[in-house]
């Protein structure tokens, strides 16, 4: 089964919210484990559990963030001591020691405040896969930082069961292991463009700055960076994507192999993060969870590589037999173990411009966006456009990681996150129509340039030049953009800028102008955009408030004052 050579999943009509050792689970079927691939599914009823244990696909055991994963209360974990409880052995271990423990040691050794760990039994089922042996050998502390999920008492009881002992208080400084001994995962991070405007730095999240968003094609350095972790190192002449199948059978491609074996293709398309405007949504409705983004978590750019649908045809998949019960959703994995999915649909659509990118505006791809290779799927959220993708696998369920389950959704206006069933939203994938203002600049007949802007839209006064950007998700085309210098009493139409997009649809923003006299300009400006469907967005922000502040889309408004603004 696909299922049982992946994941632990148990299904049953009550789960019992206690934690179940996979060890007594084992006793009791009387089946045993192996962490990384299984065959055999069992039937039986699990004592103590209130009604029969329906069907147990035998797999990786507890899903934690490493891989971005869910945690589940009653999903098991393996090859833990009976006792989850138990305290360290009065035993105590130079650091030194627990660096010969490390990635090409037998046996895998952690720290963790003052305590070590041996968690080599427990490794082969980690969902991250070998992310974990980047702590091995030192501390852990870190790690779990970033993959804050982790910082529950039920991880903290299953990790305890694997101490050993203590770090021997001779290599401590004020009780804790010292700053020098812990491995920087960001150390491979690139230099940033200093334009950038940046919300966090470990991890780097950076949004593109105003003046760059005047432009159609962003450049590479001030292209907006969205970071969940480090950049990872890779090596181009090294690098390989797996791809497999959902009967299990995976074919390996080098990036040259990619190159040489099939058809190159250029598509031009926007990026956008599901928290672009977040800020936004904070300040006109309520207090919204992740980073507080302007306008300019968005950028646009040209993509080069070969499309999904031909490499996964190489692989073997059928795509005349589609659809199919086992294939309804493409999952990727990154370097660095972010995952993410998209329908099958959107992978195989000739028309749907899904690639493997090596290039960005026909250079090698950077490393914050992905060098040496890249997924692109343009007209979806970038939260699917994997980065330093390594796998790709065709499967019955969407990614289980916690950037497709929990982050990436939205709710209702009224459910807070203690409230929210992140199983009953659906995971974002197309976003709605979007617009915003990047520029309000003020123009006079002083200069020859601005004189002939102002002739050429009939004006021999003093105006002001409003510009912005539009775009909607789904390749959908936009088709109007309104804008309003009354604060949304009365509307006009800007005008839209030609461009020189590529793809089979319309997979980037859509830049506008507006030019009117400047005894015209109110105290603000407003603006809202339609798309070919004829999808609009909303006027207030309570409406689509939700507490992640994803998706935010309402009329994006700027105050503007005539009297300050000095002519250019």
């Amino acid at each position: 089964m696909q299922a049982a050579r992946h994941a632990l999943r148990i299904y049953a009509v009550e789960p019992t919210p206690r934690l179940v050792s996979l060890r007594c689970l084992c006793r009791y079927t009387g089946s045993h484990v192996h962490l990384r691939r299984f065959s055999s599914v069992v039937s039986h009823p699990v004592e103590g559990w209130s009604r029969p244990l329906g069907r147990v696909a035998i797999g990786a055991v507890f899903v934690s963030c490493a891989a971005g994963g869910l945690w589940f209360p009653w999903i098991a974990h393996a090859e833990a001591p009976s006792d989850s409880n138990s305290t360290c052995k009065p035993t105590f271990f130079r650091l030194d020691d627990v660096r010969r423990h490390g990635r090409d040691a037998g046996e895998k050794w952690i720290t963790k405040g003052d305590k070590v760990y041996n968690i080599t039994d427990w490794i082969p089922g980690h969902p991250g896969g070998e992310i974990i042996l980047r702590a091995v050998g030192g501390p852990v502390d870190q790690y779990w930082n970033i993959f804050t999920i982790h910082n529950k008492q039920e991880v903290y009881d299953i990790l305890e069961s694997y101490c050993i002992g203590q770090v021997d208080p001779r290599d401590l400084v004020d009780g804790k292991v010292p700053v020098e001994q812990i491995d920087d995962p960001f150390k491979h991070d690139p230099q940033r463009d200093q334009q950038l405007v940046v919300h966090s730095s470990r991890p780097f999240n950076a949004e593109t700055p105003a003046n760059a968003l005047n432009s159609f094609i962003t450049p590479d350095g001030l292209f907006y960076v969205r970071q969940h972790m480090w950049v990872p190192e890779v090596d181009q002449a090294h690098h390989k994507i797996v791809v497999e199948l959902a009967d299990g059978e995976e074919k390996e491609y080098s990036l040259q192999e990619l190159k040489e074996n099939f058809k190159e293709v250029t598509i031009t398309a926007t990026l956008q993060c599901s928290g672009n405007r977040r800020k936004h949504m904070t300040d006109e409705a309520h207090s919204t969870d992740g980073l507080q983004w302007d306008a300019g978590a968005i950028s646009n750019a040209e993509w080069t590589g070969v499309r999904l649908r031909d490499v996964l045809k190489d692989a073997g998949l059928q795509i005349e037999d589609l659809p199919a019960k086992n294939i309804k959703h493409v999952q990727f994995t990154g370097a660095e173990a972010y995952g993410a999915s998209i329908p099958i649909e959107k992978a195989i659509d000739q028309f749907g411009d899904v690639l493997l990118v090596y290039a960005m505006n026909s250079k090698p791809l950077a490393l914050d966006h992905g060098y040496p290779l890249r997924l692109v799927a343009p007209g979806n959220v970038a939260a699917r456009s994997v980065k330093w993708i390594t796998r790709v696998r065709l499967s019955d369920e969407e990614s289980t990681s916690q950037w497709q389950r929990r982050d990436y959704k939205c709710f209702g206006p009224n459910v807070t996150s203690k409230a929210a069933d992140w199983d009953s939203a659906p995971a974002i994938q197309e976003t709605p129509v979007q617009s915003a203002i990047t520029s309000v600049q003020d123009i006079s007949l002083h200069s020859d340039y601005n004189r002939r802007l102002l002739e050429l839209h009939g004006l021999e006064e003093d105006a002001v030049v409003v510009e912005g950007y539009s775009y909607a998700g789904g390749g959908r085309r936009i088709i109007r953009v309104d804008v309003s210098a009354d604060k949304g009493k009365s509307w006009h139409q800007a005008h839209l800028l030609a461009d020189q997009s590529k793809g089979a649809k319309k997979w980037t923003w859509t830049r506008w102008r507006w030019v009117l006299p400047k005894q015209q300009a109110g105290s603000g400006f407003v603006v809202k955009a339609v798309d070919e469907a004829y999808n609009t967005q909303a006027g207030e922000y309570e409406a689509n408030y939700n507490f992640r502040g994803n998706l935010t889309s309402s009329w994006h408004r700027v105050e503007y004052d005539p009297k300050s603004s000095k002519a250019d």
